[in-house]
């Protein structure tokens, strides 16, 4: 009888080069994105599928965009440091939260976003932390000692979100809301960047705790002719 040996072929997907230099966060270890010696204001947001054909000096990259649209960044970082050092900054990935997807995935996208943008960070690039959150496990501390969907931000800084979709119904007004109460009382930012629908209903009671700066949608942009 031949004695086979099995070989592993399975890559666990987290690349853990990505985190080398980090600091880590909470019980989950969530990588660090680091506060910027200085908050820096983009004069826009343009897609990461858009960046090719666009001047991105003066811009932040963004993610705000179907997952699969940027699964490249996720898989090989290093093929795009060269570009992204030549805009002004660069938004972390918008890795989704979906509500009803199980914590264990939610954890690990906030991960996924902390680690990108702890990696672009590291090699001299500004940016930006994306942050996101999903159900109310994700931004309480039901579960966990800690709101799992902000680990990894430090406070009094400057941040990025994304409204694009995310107040369309009810529910997801009231799961959005809910959320930005939570990461404003949590991380205290300085500066959070809108990227999409800046609804007074949603934001109005929120302008005396920070400065919001909005983003138009690309599509809407484009519509409008800007």
């Amino acid at each position: 009888m031949v004695n086979k040996k099995r070989k592993a072929i399975m890559d666990d997907g987290m690349n853990p080069e990505l985190v080398r230099g980090a600091r880590f966060d909470g019980v989950f270890e969530i990588p660090i994105v680091e506060k910027p010696a200085d908050i820096i204001i983009p004069e826009e947001i343009i897609p990461f599928s858009k960046i090719h054909n666009n001047d991105i000096s003066k811009a932040a990259v963004g993610f705000y965009e179907m997952d699969p649209v940027f699964a490249d960044i996720l898989i090989s970082p290093q093929d795009y440091t060269e570009i992204f050092s030549k805009a002004m900054a660069v938004i972390s990935p918008d890795c989704s939260l979906y509500r009803d997807a199980p914590l264990t995935v939610q954890i690990a996208n906030v991960y996924r976003n902390r680690a990108i943008g702890h990696y672009f960070q590291y090699r001299g690039i500004y940016v930006i932390p994306q942050v996101r959150w999903g159900n109310e496990l994700t931004y309480t501390t039901t579960v966990f000692p800690e709101k799992i969907a902000f680990l990894g931000v430090e406070k009094h800084s400057i941040v990025s979100i994304g409204s694009y979709g995310c107040i369309k119904s009810r529910e997801d007004k009231y799961y959005f809301q809910a959320g930005l109460d939570a990461m404003l009382e949590t991380l205290e930012p300085k500066v959070v960047l809108v990227y999409g629908s800046k609804s007074p209903k949603v934001f109005d009671k929120y302008e005396n705790y920070t400065h919001f700066i909005q983003y138009l949608d690309w599509t809407t942009r484009r519509k409008a002719g800007d």
